[in-house]
């Protein structure tokens, strides 16, 4: 029976309905409450339905992931510079995963039913009931991101907290290295100031948030894992560099 509910939460139409309804509810949020600014859609025109890996900063647990459904869903309808009127909410583009930590996702019933939109829950290797620790990587956490990349594309968080500037892990390196996927570094921006952590709760209405979708990288996947995740750091400007020319820790604590 459990093998049955786990084809049937596969299936474009449960994932389709799941879509339709967050997006409904969080399509409001996205471009009447706040600004949303895409910048890159035509990097994602031309890109093969499978084994595409997104990696991106992290700055909500929720609003980030949803929002770039969003752009998916718009992209695969043909639309360019932006939104517009959700009508691709009627058939989603729903080949896709999105990386997220257990047991944020066993946390409440929005985040149980946003589990159906595609999530691939890993155990986090920073964090456990709410406690510090560090984990070394879980072998099948990985095989579940290179199995979804054979059929989907992935969205992945490196650093896998909200946290600016936290370290990359290593397995993304290591996924990269082994399954050789496109990877197309995502940049964000304004959603810490929008949204509470979950990115399920007004913060600050009338905040721009900043979506770009890069260039795919050039990898040598001969590389070192080391070399690789400092590309990969420093496409998402998570890296070291990038700190000092960042005004996250100042805003964030004027909006305090």
């Amino acid at each position: 029976m459990s093998t049955f509910f786990e084809k049937l939460k596969e299936t474009k139409l449960v994932k389709g309905a799941v879509y339709a309804l967050v997006g409904a509810l969080s399509y409001p949020g996205l471009t009447l409450v706040n600004r949303l600014q895409i910048n890159g859609m035509d990097h994602l025109q031309k890109l093969p339905k499978k084994n595409v890996l997104f990696v991106s900063n992290h700055q909500t647990y929720f609003a980030d992931v949803i929002t770039f459904l969003h752009i998916f869903c718009a992209v695969s309808w043909r639309k360019k510079n932006g939104l517009g009127v959700p009508y691709y909410l009627l058939w989603p583009f729903t080949r896709v995963k999105y990386v997220a930590a257990e047991e944020t996702m066993k946390s409440s019933f929005i985040s149980k039913l946003f589990t159906l939109a595609g999530a691939l829950t890993v155990k986090r290797t920073w964090r456990a009931d709410g406690t510090e620790v560090r984990r070394n990587l879980d072998p099948s956490d990985t095989r579940k991101i290179e199995r979804a990349l054979q059929n989907n594309w992935v969205i992945t968080f490196p650093q896998g907290t909200t946290k600016p500037f936290a370290p990359g892990r290593k397995g993304t390196a290591f996924i990269i290295k082994q399954h050789r996927p496109i990877v197309i570094p995502v940049v964000i921006s304004g959603f810490w100031r929008a949204f509470n952590k979950k990115g399920l709760k007004f913060k600050k209405k009338g905040s721009l948030l900043s979506v770009t979708f890069k260039e795919p990288l050039n990898i040598d996947y001969n590389d070192t894992s080391e070399k690789i995740l400092e590309q990969v750091m420093d496409a998402i400007e998570q890296s070291k560099k990038f700190m000092l020319k960042s005004k996250h820790h100042l805003m964030s604590a004027i909006d305090k």
